[in-house]
């Protein structure tokens, strides 16, 4: 027998299958805690949605978020440590990017689901 629960959105009762969830392991749990607690600064947020689209150099992220290279850099390296990003270097310059498709998508989805206007 299947389940549903009614909700409303703009006005409109809208009712929607339950689906039977598969258990969830603590360490999934905890590995995806850790990728959210890491995202969810504000600076390290802004610096993902930008590196959405394109890999771009320290520099050119300083300039879109209005902050210090040091901060910039700082914020890069704990998105680097989690394996969020990677990053290459072409002259003189650093070039980063989302190396994770997982957040690539997410990031996406909470675009889709946060910043429409």
């Amino acid at each position: 027998m299947k389940e549903y629960f009614t909700r409303l959105c703009f006005g409109i009762k809208l009712k929607t299958e339950i689906h039977t969830r598969v258990a969830v392991k603590d360490e999934h749990v905890e590995s995806v805690a850790a990728l959210l607690k890491t995202m969810s600064h504000p600076l390290r947020l802004k610096i993902l949605c930008l590196l959405q689209e394109k890999e771009m150099a320290v520099g050119d992220i300083r300039d879109k978020v209005k902050t210090t290279n040091a901060n910039v850099s700082q914020h890069l390296s704990i998105l680097r440590n989690q394996g969020i990003i990677g990053s290459r270097k072409e002259a003189n310059y650093i070039f980063n990017r989302i190396t994770d498709t997982r957040v690539l998508e997410l990031i996406a989805t909470m675009s889709r689901l946060f910043c429409q206007s």
